[in-house]
């Protein structure tokens, strides 16, 4: 039951939902017991969730990123100088190991690019999220 509450995420209209029901099944819980899961997952249900979400990531995340805009100031052709540059620093590790940082350089050109994919990105995630 812990199981399906905390695999659901449920929020508290549907952990209400769910513990009703399992007071009324034959051997189910007491409403008492029911209580008592309601506030643990209230009080707990953030923690546990980025528990499970840690504990099934295989892969490196994102835990931080700083970016700032240069100017180039040398360049083997002189009307490239002066010219602006966007650097990217990301941390990606895992929560308890050592993190790694990658560092990335976008000109104009590139960042619109980027900013592009990232919408495109977005809409798809909002398409997704409409469906289910």
């Amino acid at each position: 039951m812990k199981g399906s509450i905390a695999s659901a995420d449920m929020d508290s209209n549907q952990l209400e939902a769910f513990l009703t029901a399992q007071t009324k099944k034959q051997g189910g819980i007491t409403s008492d017991q029911a209580a008592v899961i309601a506030k643990f997952w209230k009080n707990h249900r953030t923690q546990i969730h980025e528990s499970l979400i840690n504990q099934s990531r295989w892969d490196n995340v994102l835990k931080n990123m700083n970016w700032r805009v240069d100017l180039k100031s040398q360049l083997r052709h002189i009307d490239q100088m002066n010219t602006p540059v966007a650097i990217v620093e990301m941390e990606l590790g895992k929560n308890g190991q050592e993190s790694e940082f990658l560092c990335l350089e976008f000109d104009e050109a590139k960042v619109s690019q980027m900013l592009k994919k990232l919408s495109e990105i977005e809409e798809s995630m909002t398409l997704l999220t409409q469906t289910t």
